[in-house]
């Protein structure tokens, strides 16, 4: 970064400050993780120059050659990687990506039938802050209160008794997997569009360590960072009869011309998803999950559905009578970074809730196994004995600076 801390220094002391904060700290947020090097050079490389309305052999602009090339590789792997027969590589984000999908099957008033907000659930699933909840007439199903899962009859029956247009399948905060094809049911049913949201878990789904919901939905959005560990982008992946829809939706529908650098980190971000060591990766992410949820369960607290058979864990603070809030400020000067969250039965406000939300995405890029689960476990215990003791917190800090100097930082080491 010569160019950069010689022209902008001020700027280049922030970039520097983060990548010190990323590899002294414990990064515990479940979207989170660490990029290759060769992904972050292609997120910064001269494709940031081209701008690429349409799609490839049809753009409004000259020139795209090798913009063109550039996204039919990432279409080509992202098929591959997940049996997809239309993958569309140009949505800004998850967000954008739900909403193309809605754009595509709904007209304003249609209704949506998702995961609660509070129960696991993504605010683009109808949430009433959120445009899909004020466009659309979302309906929601909820978590059982004894076992913190999904109920698969509560879904069938608000399906049938609401007939929404468009059925979801999907979370930001569920620590299970999903049973693909009781929704595929349920749609069928019901005759809705099942559209499945997996930005969470597709990376563990193109590492084998998750069902695939391809063969089963109409359509899938996914994230392409998170456990996919690529750079801040999206896809949008569906059957071939509802290609057209989808496209149109996303452009010119939703936006003008593709991210083509984020296209192109894509890409490659694909193509290390198919390499064998990816396998290894996800199901390292859950094993590592899973010693992590039984290490907190051991230490008293309440986790939602009792674990996780994902990457996440979503964890009631209530008997630890402390909030969601207090707890990830306490554990960020602790340095272990994760978000406050709504629990299911949630009875505060959602800037201040009963939970948190961590998972093991970036910990286990990172090289950490069980040995590490266990000691953030120790550490997250000793930090909400102590959410008011700034010389406690201060020593678990060192103590974890000191373990994330063992662990060399993919893409910056």
């Amino acid at each position: 970064m010569s160019a950069l801390s010689t022209q902008d220094p001020e700027l280049f002391a922030m970039v520097k400050a983060e990548e010190a904060y990323q590899k002294s700290t414990i990064r515990l947020i479940a979207s989170e993780n660490y990029v290759s090097k060769a992904v972050l050079e292609a997120s910064g490389s001269v494709f940031a120059n081209k701008y690429s309305e349409g799609y490839p052999g049809a753009r409004y602009y000259q020139g795209q050659i090798n913009c063109d090339a550039v996204e039919r590789l990432a279409i080509e792997r992202a098929k591959k990687l997940f049996g997809a027969e239309h993958v569309n590589v140009q949505p800004y984000s998850g967000s954008p990506a739900n909403l193309a999908v809605y754009f595509a099957f709904c007209q304003p008033g249609d209704t949506i039938l998702g995961l609660n907000l509070s129960h696991g659930g993504h605010l683009t699933h109808g949430s009433k802050v959120s445009l899909t909840g004020k466009w659309l007439n979302a309906v929601h199903y909820s978590l059982n209160p004894e076992t913190g899962l999904l109920d698969y009859d509560e879904i069938r029956k608000l399906a049938l008794e609401h007939r929404p247009k468009v059925l979801i399948a999907g979370h930001s905060a569920y620590p299970r997997q999903l049973d693909f094809a009781k929704f595929r049911a349920i749609a069928d049913e019901c005759g809705a569009i099942l559209f499945v949201d997996m930005a969470h878990f597709a990376g563990l789904v193109a590492g084998g360590a998750h069902p695939n919901p391809v063969p089963y939905a109409d359509v899938v959005t996914t994230t392409t960072h998170k456990t996919l560990r690529g750079p801040r982008g999206a896809m949008i992946l569906c059957k071939e009869k509802h290609a057209k829809a989808i496209d149109k939706a996303v452009f010119p529908g939703l936006q003008g011309g593709p991210h083509n650098s984020t296209t192109a980190a894509i890409a490659t971000a694909l193509r290390e998803a198919l390499l064998p060591e990816f396998k290894t990766y996800a199901a390292n992410t859950v094993k590592n999950a899973q010693v992590l949820a039984a290490a907190l369960v051991k230490r008293g607290f309440n986790l939602v559905s009792g674990g996780t058979d994902n990457h996440l864990m979503l964890i009631d603070l209530n008997n630890k009578n402390v909030s969601g809030k207090v707890a990830a400020v306490a554990l960020e000067k602790a340095g272990l970074v994760l978000n406050y969250n709504t629990v299911p039965g949630e009875t505060r406000k959602a800037s201040d809730p009963s939970g948190i939300r961590l998972g093991t995405p970036s910990v286990t890029s990172r090289g950490f196994g069980a040995a590490e689960m266990e000691k953030i476990a120790e550490w997250m215990d000793r930090t909400l004995q102590s959410v008011e003791d700034e010389a406690a917190l201060l020593k678990i800090n060192a103590e974890v600076s000191a373990l994330c100097a063992k662990f060399p930082v993919p893409g910056l080491d």
